[in-house]
């Protein structure tokens, strides 16, 4: 890479509610998209730090990093995402930030086909971290 080149690292979180539905923010920028709760790195964050902060602000609640359970790499953003098996720290309700029009559990079945491969990684989780290419 050149010193100038543009390369992301993103870190989400994968929480899921007692039916094993997976926790996803609908975004009010770029796309309206789905997706999981998380979002860049800022610079000197570890991915650790990240996850944490990206929940906090979009979740207006803490999350318990569990573990790292997946490093994927997405050609179309020239980016690396690492998905981490996470969970709410408290009952507290979610308060979602200006980033996010509402929040929903999904069943996996219903995901995208990168999330859900995602997902299903970090949900099946063995003790070694999965590494794949979109």
């Amino acid at each position: 890479m050149a010193f100038n080149d543009l390369y992301r690292l993103s870190a989400h979180a994968v929480i899921v509610n007692t039916s094993g539905d997976v926790l996803q923010l609908k975004a009010t920028y770029g796309s309206l998209a789905w997706g999981l709760p998380g979002g860049a790195l800022e610079p000197g964050e570890t991915i650790h730090e990240c996850v944490l902060r990206e929940c906090r602000e979009e979740l207006g609640c803490d999350v318990v990093i569990g573990e790292l359970t997946g490093v994927y790499f997405h050609a179309a953003h020239n980016s690396h995402v690492f998905i981490f098996r996470c969970s709410l720290a408290t009952d507290d309700a979610i308060h979602l930030s200006a980033e996010h029009s509402e929040y929903r559990y999904f069943a996996t079945a219903e995901l995208s086909s990168v999330q859900r491969t995602r997902v299903e990684d970090c949900l099946s989780f063995a003790s070694s971290v999965v590494s794949r290419k979109f």
